[in-house]
């Protein structure tokens, strides 16, 4: 085990024989099988609820009405309404646990300690015959981290130790906030706002230091546990804090009595928005279809990846059946990754596609048509290249 400056490695050398490799490859297979499918159904159902989404926000935009704050009136009961007004709670909001008390919408505590973490680097060398022989090495670095890192669990743990975390990040929402006569549901409080710094005081440092026995320091109105901020220790500790502090705010959700409730829509979704300020319910909306966009272009990504990955697994066998010779592997693999993105270029818009035929036909045969494009192109691409690489010199 080799150490620098605070930073420890371990390296290990494993080798896997030609036969064990092709073993694993063909394992693989299936897990390949499984994340093709996983994919499918995550393209699909993402398609539905994008739709499902847009159409429930465009039958609430069509049907929201404002309402004053301080006055609840029974006959808006169940309608959606929206309501835009100042915050209150019914008291001072704590953390007992430092003597921390505001009068905001929401505390957050921020908790961070200097721990040993584990970072791993690999390099495979692929040996005439097949064979694999593999390097791993594990770097152990200082860092700080808000959650606790188990360093039990490393390849090298001696030496490494973490110790517990005794306290660790938290929120807490104030008690009996209202939006003018409305009581506030935790729903809407959680993720509300943005926190700002609520400095550190030398009244909780000393408080702090009686618990835990060890020196503690306000820095830049940061509480620091240890004993010195410049050069930390394992197990020393940063404790910071945030409020979200009371202020106006408007709200989309369906009346239920004195308080709000998710609104049923008739596509199946539900509305209930929040944003801090005075702002239109024609922003608000246009805010959450614009957000329903880009979460179902990320799941879009996120299911074309699955997919891509699904389809090398099933093509891998190949490449390792190559590596009898080395540099015969890597033209395969060049190969198979090129025919895992043409499957996916051709499988992953018909998904899409058929998802939106389920619900809009037009938009969905417009996806078909691209999709049908991409994968003439990459096979033009494709046939290019290979008229290229055996064309005489």
């Amino acid at each position: 085990m080799a150490e620098d400056e605070g930073v420890s490695q371990v390296t290990e050398v494993t080798s896997t024989s030609w036969l064990q490799r092709l073993g694993q490859a063909f394992m693989g297979v299936l897990f390949g099988l499984v994340a093709i499918v996983a994919s499918v159904v995550l393209l699909f159902w993402n398609e539905g609820r994008a739709i499902k989404t847009a159409q429930g926000l465009t039958e609430g935009a069509g049907i929201v009405r404002s309402v004053p704050p301080d006055h609840i009136d029974a006959s808006n009961n169940g309608r959606l309404i929206h309501v835009t007004g100042e915050l209150t709670t019914g008291g001072p909001i704590a953390d007992p646990d430092f003597a921390v008390r505001t009068r905001g919408v929401r505390l957050v505590r921020q908790v961070e300690m200097y721990q040993w973490k584990q970072e791993e680097q690999t390099e495979t060398r692929t040996k005439l015959g097949g064979g694999e022989e593999r390097t791993t090495t594990y770097k152990y670095v200082r860092a700080w981290s808000d959650k606790p890192i188990e360093s039990d669990r490393f390849r090298e743990s001696r030496g490494h130790t973490n110790p517990a975390m005794p306290y660790q990040s938290r929120e807490t929402l104030a008690a009996g906030t209202r939006l003018g006569g409305f009581a506030m549901p935790d729903s809407l409080l959680r993720g509300f706002g943005e926190p700002k710094l609520l400095p550190a005081t030398d009244h909780q440092a000393n408080a702090l230091q009686i618990r835990v026995n060890k020196p503690v320091t306000v820095m830049d109105g940061v509480l620091y546990v240890g004993r010195d901020p410049q050069q930390p220790a394992i197990g020393d500790m940063r404790v910071s804090f945030s409020e979200v502090p009371l202020q106006k705010a408007s709200v989309v959700a369906a009346q239920s009595g004195t308080s709000f409730v998710p609104f049923p829509t008739h596509s199946g979704t539900t509305v209930e928005l929040i944003a801090a300020g005075e702002v239109p319910a024609a922003a608000m909306f246009k805010a959450a279809q614009d957000e329903n966009v880009t979460f179902t272009w990320l799941l879009r990504g996120v299911g074309v990846i699955v997919m891509l990955v699904g389809f090398g697994l099933i093509l891998r066998p190949l490449g390792v059946a190559g590596d009898v010779i080395p540099i015969l592997g890597d033209i395969i693999r060049a190969g198979t990754g090129l025919v895992a993105l043409l499957c996916t270029a051709a499988i992953a818009p018909v998904v899409i596609a058929i998802g939106w035929l389920w619900y809009r036909p037009l938009v969905g045969i417009a996806v078909l048509i691209a999709g049908g494009l991409a994968t003439w192109g990459l096979t033009r691409l494709a046939r290019r290249h290979v008229v290229q690489k055996t064309a005489p010199a």
